[in-house]
Order: structure tokens, then C-alpha cells, then sequence
């Protein structure tokens, strides 16, 4: 067994595919429409969906906006320096609404940053 994907409903779906590919580094693996559904399904990730965990982004093409709940947490990438990341995203228009720094009671390294529907991306360091 193993993981394949996480997805998540997005209202623009351009918008983000721009986010994950342009501001992440993600690189989009796949889109498909769905005219008899009315959605479109796009699939992006850091490698081939036969040997990494991928983000699908779903698109309702009728849905306007979304209830975010409150059981939903964050997704988490590792990124070389959580510093230089942040500051990266930060110039590329990103919204990080935790700087870097250790976390709480801790002493890794992380920040948040907030995708173009309000997901919560954390940065952990692999250093």
C-alpha cells in the first residue's frame, strides 16, 4: 500500500495551478475536464505519480466558494531552508502567515504559508 494523493477543492483553478507550480516548484503532471460532471481534475507534484505522493486540485466548475471546516490541518512540505523559502514566496506574491523560525516548544524549523483558497501549507526544514 501507499499514499497517491491528497485533494483539495479549489474555486480558480488557474489561479492555483499558478501557486503550486510558479510559487511551490510543483510541476503540473496532469489536467483533464470533465464537460458531463462540469469539473476538471488537475494533478501536480515534485515527481512522476508512480513514485510520489501528488496534490489533486478539484474544480467544480459551478461552486463558487468552499467551507473550509475546522477538521482539516495543513499539508507539509520539506524545503532546503525554511528562511529562503519564505523569503522566495514572499517576493513571488505568496502569502506566509507564519515566518520562519522554531516552532513552539520545539526547536524545528517551520512557517506557514496560505494557498489562494486559505489552505494552510507548512515548510519544514530538511536540514
Amino acid at each position: 500500500m501507499r499514499l497517491l494523493h491528497t485533494m483539495l477543492r479549489v474555486t480558480d483553478l488557474q489561479k492555483s495551478i499558478s501557486f503550486y507550480t510558479e510559487i511551490l516548484d510543483m510541476k503540473l503532471l496532469r489536467r483533464k475536464d470533465f464537460p458531463d460532471g462540469k469539473f476538471t481534475l488537475a494533478f501536480l507534484g515534485y515527481g512522476p505519480e508512480s513514485d510520489n505522493t501528488v496534490l489533486e486540485l478539484t474544480h467544480n466548475w459551478e461552486t463558487d466558494s468552499y467551507d473550509m471546516g475546522n477538521a482539516y490541518g495543513h499539508i507539509a512540505i520539506e524545503v532546503e531552508d525554511v528562511y529562503s523559502a519564505c523569503d522566495k514566496i514572499k517576493a513571488l506574491g505568496g502569502q506566509v502567515v507564519r515566518d520562519a523560525g522554531p516552532m513552539n516548544h520545539g526547536s524545528t524549523i517551520l512557517a506557514f504559508v496560505r494557498d489562494p483558497d486559505g489552505y494552510m501549507i507548512e515548510l519544514l526544514s530538511s536540514k
